[in-house]
């Protein structure tokens, strides 16, 4: 039987992430106190629904909207201010993107691209790691990513996606006095995610023969 790959999939995944943010500390003068970089990674687990359509030659295109709920933190002492730690968490992943991909029957072949947007917050904690100042964005930005997946049921597929999100930089205002720097009126938080999740979807469909153009 040929596998058809065409129809709508809800499902679930789970994984691993990395955010690197890189800091810098603004002032009205536009004068920049770098803070530097640092990684954190943590888990993330979500869903997952889309609609695919295959081609009587064996390309899939489909669309997807992904949700994760993450755990991704990253701290340091300051550069600037050791007394201080700087934490900056990732807490929440949205993807909504577009795949291409090829089918070898029930094993299929895709990449992605699209849009992704990231609740996150930034936090200075003194020495009692206390928080003196925070703040909390939602980002918008840009998301690639390549992944197989496999049918092992006319209607169950498992797989495993890599996903790189570019969410660019962003300046934030302190509701308070920065503790670090006083002159400082925004803190610009540069922010780039890795994910890999594995992946159970179910698709609502079967076995069948995929839609061929007819001359």
């Amino acid at each position: 039987m040929v596998y058809d790959w065409s129809g709508f999939y809800i499902g679930g995944n789970a994984g691993w992430g990395n955010a690197r943010a890189c800091l810098n500390f603004i002032d009205a003068f536009g004068n920049t106190f770098a803070e530097g970089c640092r990684s954190g990674s943590g888990g993330l687990v979500g869903g997952q629904i889309g609609y695919r359509w295959q081609t009587g030659g064996g390309w899939v295109f489909g669309v997807e909207g992904q949700g994760d709920w993450a755990n991704l933190r990253a701290s340091r002492a300051s550069l600037i201010n050791p007394a201080f730690t700087e934490r900056a968490k990732v807490d929440g992943i949205g993807l909504i993107t577009g795949q291409i991909g090829y089918a070898w029957n029930n094993a299929l072949f895709y990449v992605k691209g699209g849009g992704a947007v990231t609740g996150s917050r930034f936090d200075i904690l003194n020495f009692a790691g206390t928080s003196v100042a925070s703040v909390s964005a939602t980002r918008w930005g840009a998301a690639v990513g390549v992944g197989f997946e496999y049918g092992f049921t006319p209607n169950w597929t498992v797989g495993v996606e890599y996903d790189h999100l570019f969410m660019g930089n962003r300046n934030n205002t302190f509701s308070v006095v920065n503790p670090i720097v006083a002159a400082a009126i925004n803190d610009r938080l540069k922010l780039d995610v890795d994910m890999v999740a594995v992946r159970f979807n179910y698709k609502f469909g079967g076995y069948g023969a995929p839609v061929a153009a007819r001359y």
